[in-house]
């Protein structure tokens, strides 16, 4: 740890402990790789070597423990209801010894009988009573569990294109890259800009604009697989990440995006007037092995200035990048 710069945090030691007695071959390897690359230990790679390797439900108690005002009433009213029942099953329980001593002292049996009738009679009125409790409480949960995955999903989606934002993209990364560091799988990206996208803008207005950003990530989404991850990485800009696909199959899957939008034809809704057809160009790079996210993006985005340079409209992968540009 100390010739890694790794801080001597107890998560940090906890993965290394497992590092140094070889309990995760997986996190071995990762480390190895990772070393033999002179990969930077920060922050984020430290955390999620932890969360991947040591505890993986350390993410979920953390988000767990945060409960809202409203989780935290829901959870105190169900013991209230719990603790009313215990009491009550107290109460019915000293009835009943009451009822049972009186067996042997008494001649005539119709007064147990009707104890023990009132008594059973009080137990299923307070069964009923707890069972309806707990199915509104089980419905508020409900809803609370519904806000809560949709605040997430909202937390994580880009409003005006449905597609991933930055931060879901980042997080997408860090795992997506320890994954592949680990399985020797490639996994590679594409970056997209719409060719003078300001021209939408100045020329039809920005709902117009608003509409061209909305095709090209509906054409990325549909083109793309559920184990992807597209992305708007800002302004005009998007980024799909694809695990287990190298170069050549995400320039094709690049090209295929590319084609589908040129062949699109926008109708200003106002209006009805047919709007020039919309082009992107594409910037296609591939993960080296224990690089950095922004190492490949920024490779990515070469190759897509690249494609801008040569006229728009076109893919380009880093392999195509000329020396020049690739020495920029």
């Amino acid at each position: 740890m100390s010739l890694q710069s790794v801080p001597a945090t107890p998560n940090n030691f906890a993965v290394w402990f497992n590092y140094a007695m070889g309990t995760s071959p997986a996190l071995r390897k990762t480390i190895d790789i990772l070393i033999g690359n002179k990969r930077k230990f920060d922050s984020a790679i430290n955390h999620e070597l932890y969360v991947t390797y040591v505890n993986p439900q350390s993410n979920a108690g953390t988000a767990a423990g945060d409960f809202p005002e409203q989780l935290q009433g829901v959870i105190s009213t169900a013991r209230q209801f719990l603790a009313a029942a215990i009491s009550d099953n107290r109460t019915q329980i000293e009835a009943l010894g009451e009822v049972s001593s009186q067996v042997e002292t008494t001649s005539d049996p119709r007064s147990i009988i009707e104890k023990l009738v009132t008594e059973l009679s009080k137990a299923t009125t307070r069964a009923s009573t707890l069972e309806a409790n707990f199915a509104e409480t089980s419905h508020e949960l409900d809803k609370i569990r519904d806000s809560l995955k949709l605040a997430e999903q909202r937390s994580n989606t880009d409003a005006l294109t449905g597609l991933a934002n930055r931060r879901s993209l980042d997080e997408f990364f860090r795992s997506a890259l320890i994954a592949t560091m680990e399985t020797g799988e490639p996994l590679s990206t594409l970056m997209i800009d719409i060719d003078h996208f300001k021209k939408f803008n100045d020329s039809f207005g920005h709902q117009v604009g608003d509409q061209v950003l909305r095709l090209v990530a509906k054409v990325m989404l549909d083109s793309v697989r559920d184990v992807d991850h597209a992305a708007r990485y800002g302004g005009e800009e998007l980024i799909a990440v694809l695990p287990g696909t190298d170069l050549a199959a995400c320039a094709a899957i690049a090209e295929r995006i590319r084609r589908r939008i040129s062949e699109a034809r926008l109708t200003r809704r106002a209006t009805g007037e047919e709007i020039s057809s919309v082009t992107v160009s594409i910037g296609v790079a591939q993960f080296r092995m224990a690089e950095s996210a922004e190492a490949m993006i920024e490779r990515c985005d070469r190759a897509l200035y690249q494609a801008k340079q040569s006229g728009r409209n076109r893919t380009v992968t880093e392999k195509d990048i000329d020396g020049d540009v690739a020495a920029a």
